[in-house]
């Protein structure tokens, strides 16, 4: 076959893959794998077999997944709030739509601090009668809320310029100043009270108010 057909192959073959570009370094050692004399020559098949079902396995994995995110969108526009949650720069409607998935309805929390806390991202200083502690998150929360929360943050960082330069100030300053993790944590935290001021009061996201330029306007009580 030669490398450069079978490189041919794999690149007419990605796209079923939901590949774009073929990286010669991956390719290059399959190719060496599939051409080496090395090793038991009879159970090669059973390997290249056991390959196959594995790869099926993340197809059928990959399309549950997509059909999992659709209902998601779906149940989000359902409820009237794939605006207000997107209105958030850098978060996607399917970031909101799981950590409502987590959360539930963010009306029936009094304050956007009782969302983080509902997270686990809430600081709490872990202390003893002999010994002050750092003061860290609490992780007392769900997991998996506080799970969404980070992914979101990760991707929000990217096109939320206030979440930018909050995570940089954070981790610059003189005083108690952050790491990165602990900085892109409080990113989570504020991606979370963020979400909650937007669907409680039914206001789409300010940049100017989520920077502190302008006073935030009050919360409007849930409807019953």
């Amino acid at each position: 076959m030669g490398y450069e057909r079978f490189l041919a192959a794999v690149r007419r073959e990605l796209p079923r893959w939901g590949g774009k570009k073929a990286r010669h370094s991956i390719v290059k050692g399959l190719w060496d794998a599939l051409t080496s004399t090395e090793g038991v020559a009879a159970q090669r098949p059973g390997a290249v077999e056991r390959l196959e079902l594995l790869m099926e396995d993340w197809r059928d994995l990959r399309r549950k997944l997509a059909g999992t995110e659709d209902r998601m969108l779906a149940v989000l526009d359902e409820l009237g709030l794939t605006e207000l949650a997107a209105s958030i720069d850098g978060m996607s409607a399917l970031s909101a739509a799981a950590i409502l998935a987590e959360s539930g309805d963010p009306c029936r929390l009094t304050s956007a601090r009782a969302l983080v806390k509902h997270a686990g991202l809430n600081p709490s200083e872990h202390s003893s009668a002999t010994m002050n502690g750092q003061a860290r998150i609490s992780r007392r929360g769900r997991p998996g809320l506080r799970t969404a929360a980070w992914r979101a943050a990760w991707g929000a960082l990217r096109g939320n310029a206030v979440l930018r330069a909050r995570c940089a100030h954070l981790t610059s300053r003189e005083d108690r100043r952050l790491a990165d993790g602990q900085a892109r944590t409080a990113c989570a935290a504020a991606l979370l009270r963020w979400l909650w001021a937007v669907i409680t009061t039914g206001r789409a996201w300010d940049a100017r108010t989520a920077a502190g330029e302008t006073a935030a306007r009050p919360a409007l009580p849930a409807a019953a």
